[in-house]
């Protein structure tokens, strides 16, 4: 067999996920407040919403951290890359001195919940780095370094000496005391928390449709919770109300991990600053790289060779044990958006827009919506309003709704087809048509054949096949589809069509 075929195609924390730990919704049930997603966000919201003495519904489509929140690097770091620098640019100082307040206190909640709950999730306290990969990249790691500073957080500037990392490094932006975690065994010893008391925490049970009023109705296939207030913690917001598919853009990013025969991994987070980037980080013995983002729907070519001959450029791997991937949605103007979920509602509240950093930036969002909810103020909540106006990133969101015209219009022109199923290759998938449409078919290892239909059941857009991942991509906003066409990322809630093509 090949690495490739024995490498586990999960991330090295999802092993820690149980089956059938809580129950699937059924009937009514009512409470205070429902949050749908039990990712970081979700989970946390739950936490905090009932220590506040609200009786809270968490609902799940799959398990709790089976999302974003159990693919990731682990990091939880205010120290993102190039983002102050970015957010800075985009907006203003004061802005990014906001982003670094709610980030670096979204590290010490984090901190300080697993010592009071004791949770057992391999906390370690760790510097983060974002690196200059070489002097071309010095520029970006100096401007970084002085926004962060303004940010107000205390970084200084170093060359790279304790990232433990086996190659030369041109200089580097580093802050210490940052968390290496594992994210599902936090999350769940989280969720742990919530449930009981009157809160109940629902697995299996996808979410269909919201019913939004007073009291609103939160609708799965088999249950329904009826509650006061709606939280909306899906990563990619669900619902078409609020115009939040055209404010962001959906990316992938890939993960390996490996065991080495010799040396070690690396002793920091780190984070190269330029493009592409390369990601950093441990855990246990193990060799964490992460990187090669692409916008959903565009075709990866294959990240995970890419990222496994990176590994074994620098590091004296043994062996690549496991390989998996993330979404994240980037808003238009580089900045979360946490608050209402529609401008003056006081019913329905979402959380999206995190940029690759959840673990910190859906803990601060937790904390927002939670005063919100409660009705406390919170300094925070203008900067990050979903409804906030950043005329400076006009010219972006154009950009980006013009992409999904070209996609909803132009899609049937590029996709590769072939006349029949017979065409298929095994382990590929093509385009063949159905009467008079078309539909999407991948042939498996076995030779059986799987046929989809093509349109997205969120917007329509035409999906494509994620060749990396086996999946049907959607370009426009990021819905994704196995190969029989069931929902693994929304905002799609329905599955794709079954198709049998001759």
């Amino acid at each position: 067999m090949t690495e490739a075929t024995t490498t586990a195609r999960h991330s090295l924390w999802s092993e820690a996920i149980p089956h059938g730990r809580f129950p699937v919704l059924t009937g009514e049930t009512t409470v205070d407040v429902a949050v749908v997603g039990a990712g970081i966000t979700g989970v946390t919201t739950a936490l905090l919403l009932k220590r506040a003495g609200l009786r809270v519904a968490l609902v799940e489509a799959d398990r709790v951290g089976s999302g974003v929140s159990g693919n990731n690097t682990a990091k939880v770091t205010a120290l993102q890359s190039t983002v102050y620098s970015t957010i800075e640019r985009k907006h203003s100082a004061e802005a990014a001195a906001d982003y670094a307040t709610g980030n670096a206190a979204a590290v010490e909640r984090v901190a300080a919940l697993v010592s009071e709950l004791g949770i057992a999730c391999d906390l370690r306290r760790m510097p983060a780095y974002t690196f200059a990969f070489n002097v071309k990249e010095l520029p970006a790691v100096d401007k970084e370094a002085t926004a962060a500073i303004r940010a107000g957080l205390p970084v200084s500037r170093d060359r790279g000496e304790l990232m433990g990392v086996p190659f030369p490094v041109a200089g580097a932006v580093r802050l210490d005391d940052q968390l290496l975690i594992h994210p599902v065994k936090y999350v769940r010893g989280l969720a742990e928390v919530v449930d009981g008391d009157g809160s109940r925490i629902y697995e299996g049970s996808r979410v269909l449709g919201i019913e939004d009023g007073t009291p609103s109705r939160v609708h799965t296939d088999r249950g329904t919770v009826v509650a006061e207030r709606v939280v909306i913690a899906t990563h990619y917001p669900i619902l078409d109300r609020g115009l939040y598919f055209a404010r962001l853009e959906p990316s992938r990013s890939y993960c390996v991990a490996a065991t080495l025969r010799s040396g070690t991994p690396p002793t920091g987070l780190a984070i190269s600053a330029g493009s592409p980037s390369w990601s950093l980080a441990r855990s246990g013995d193990l060799l964490v790289v992460a990187g090669r983002s692409h916008p959903t729907g565009s075709s990866p070519g294959d990240p995970y060779d890419e990222l496994t001959a990176f590994a074994r450029e620098h590091w004296d791997v043994a062996e690549v044990t496991h390989r998996w991937s993330a979404q994240d949605p980037k808003s238009y103007d580089n900045l979360p958006m946490i608050g209402p979920y529609t401008p003056g509602s006081t019913t329905l509240y979402v959380a999206t827009g995190f940029m690759k950093w959840g673990l910190s930036n859906g803990t601060m969002a937790a904390e927002l919506l939670t005063d919100l909810v409660v009705g406390r103020e919170n300094p925070l909540k203008a900067r990050f309003s979903p409804h906030r106006l950043s005329l400076g990133a006009t010219p972006k969101l154009a950009k980006l709704n013009a992409k999904v015209a070209v996609d909803l219009v132009g899609d049937r022109l590029k996709s590769a087809e072939v006349e029949s199923v017979a065409q298929v290759p095994v382990g590929e998938a093509r385009v063949v048509r159905d009467g008079t449409g078309k539909a999407g078919v991948y042939r498996d290892e076995a030779g059986g054949v799987h046929g989809v239909s093509l349109r997205c059941t969120h917007l329509g857009c035409l999906v494509r096949f994620n060749s990396a991942e086996h999946s049907w991509d959607c370009p426009c906003h990021g819905s994704r589809f196995d190969v029989d066409g069931a929902v693994l990322e929304g905002p799609a809630t329905k599955p794709l069509p079954r198709r049998d093509p001759a």
